[in-house]
């Protein structure tokens, strides 16, 4: 299971990578814009964080096929290995992941509201589909939808990866990673949500309370 970070808080980033074990980062126009830096700047700053065996996903800006394509061929040149495009699944975006592929590029498909949307994707070739969980909530069950898309690559026996993105909470990421999803892009307040627990400090501080009570120190010597 690959757990993914989605965001550009480079601070952030390097905190949850020394913690946790990431397989990567994703992110988007809106989130990059968040940041309030340049975007060569933010990518750069991404890239020196992370190890090239991690993987780091950026999305188009562009709205056509062609030009989505170029955009696709620039991203995957910022690094030697492990990038990937995002694509959302337009017409045109469905168009761009077909030929992207034939160029041998990583391609995500991403803005995706239904199993069906993802299933044509994958059939076009995409290595990742993004399903926005919560947004299909708006439309329907976020994750029962994703579970339906993990059976149907499942069934078909076809090798796309799901990464399920658009998290609100650690709820939604438990119920999928109870369905067995083959990756998840978690925000960082959700990544945080899914470490702590009061009930951990609380029976840290017990243990050192009750050594320093008996001990006289906070340490085994």
């Amino acid at each position: 299971m690959e757990l993914i970070l989605d965001t550009a808080d480079v601070a952030a980033i390097k905190e949850l990578n020394d913690l946790l074990t990431v397989t990567g980062v994703t992110t988007n126009p809106s989130i990059i814009t968040k940041s309030k830096k340049p975007f060569d700047q933010v990518v750069k700053e991404i890239i020196d964080i992370l190890s090239e065996d991690q993987k780091l996903f950026i999305q188009v800006l562009a709205t056509t096929c062609d030009e989505i394509v170029e955009e696709a061929k620039y991203i995957c040149s910022l690094r030697k290995k492990n990038m990937y495009v995002k694509i959302p699944v337009t017409h045109e975006g469905l168009k761009a992941i077909k030929k992207c592929k034939k160029l041998g590029l990583g391609v995500l498909a991403t803005a995706i509201y239904t199993a069906d949307q993802a299933f044509l994707a994958a059939l076009s070739g995409a290595d990742y589909l993004a399903p926005y969980v919560n947004r299909m909530d708006n439309f329907g069950d976020g994750v029962e939808n994703v579970k339906e898309l993990i059976q149907m690559l499942e069934k078909n026996h076809m090798d796309t990866k799901v990464v399920a993105a658009s998290f609100k909470n650690t709820k939604q990421v438990h119920q999928l990673l109870v369905a067995g999803i083959q990756a998840v892009t978690i925000p960082v307040d959700v990544a945080f949500h899914m470490i702590d627990h009061p009930g951990t400090d609380s029976a840290v501080k017990t243990f050192t309370d009750d050594w320093k009570k008996a001990y006289g120190i906070t340490a085994l010597r």
